[in-house]
């Protein structure tokens, strides 16, 4: 009875473990190139105590309505193309950033695949800076 259930709509399952694999690929990604979330308290931490960099992956217009303080703007549209830029700060840490922390990861997996050792994703991204009430430049 099951194997029938199985045959007759093996498209199911194979439809599930496609989502399943799209669901688990970022997770993947993250466990591969040895990305770490953090939190603002975190991030914070690693900039004052680390003096890693922040790199703000938003598009210009959203970076001008506000990011963190001293955060390098180069948008994730443009990263692999500008990555030389970034190169004087292979040494430190980098904390990627974005307004709501799903193009940090991206970001942060990018300068991973190009010898970035120590590299963060801000978790919730500049929205959850700011509800820690920390600084924003505009």
């Amino acid at each position: 009875m099951l194997d029938q259930f199985l045959t007759d709509n093996w498209y199911l399952f194979m439809a599930l473990a496609v989502v399943l694999g799209l669901l688990a690929q970022g997770t993947v990604a993250q466990l591969f190139y040895k990305i770490k979330s953090v939190g603002s308290a975190q991030a914070i931490n690693l900039i004052n105590r680390e003096s890693a960099v922040v790199i703000d992956v938003c598009e210009p217009k959203e970076y001008e309505q506000g990011h963190v303080p001293n955060a390098i703007n180069i948008p994730l549209s443009s990263l692999s193309s500008r990555i030389a830029e970034l190169e004087k700060y292979k040494g430190k840490p980098i904390v990627v950033a974005c307004r709501a922390g799903n193009r940090s990861m991206k970001g942060a997996i990018a300068l991973s695949r190009h010898g970035f050792d120590s590299v963060y994703s801000l978790s919730g991204g500049l929205m959850a800076w700011q509800k820690g009430n920390l600084p924003v430049e505009k």
